[in-house]
């Protein structure tokens, strides 16, 4: 089984900056893309951005403003995000693409992390 946990939400004040984690424990082999994904109440899950083996792609609501990073050794990675707007608050999730020594691949995600962004 694969557990990921997320941290570094809170409150932030417009225009301020935060950084999340994500850690990934279990019986991994392997993680082969790593994930942010963000929810607000009423609405789809969006992806905010992934990487995969090293290539970073970004979702179109916070581009320019974030920055995902991955360390695949340390199974972590993080999501710097600059020039927060209210509207970026939400529940911030991780997602990992996981090979395990019990399956192949299979999608894993953390129980998410809130952040508002609110003066």
């Amino acid at each position: 089984q694969v557990q990921l946990v997320e941290s570094g939400g809170g409150l932030v004040q417009p225009g301020g900056s935060l950084r999340l984690s994500c850690v990934a424990s279990g019986n991994i082999v392997n993680i082969n893309a790593m994930a942010w994904y963000r929810q607000v109440p009423g609405k789809k899950r969006e992806l905010v951005a992934d990487i995969t083996f090293g290539v970073a792609n970004y979702g179109d609501s916070l581009q320019g403003r974030l920055t995902i990073s991955g360390d695949n050794a340390k199974k972590t990675w993080y999501l710097q995000m600059n020039n927060l707007k209210p509207e970026d608050t939400a529940v911030y999730y991780c997602n990992a693409d996981v090979t395990t020594w019990s399956a192949p691949r299979q999608d894993y995600w953390g129980q998410g992390t809130q952040v508002t962004v609110s003066s």
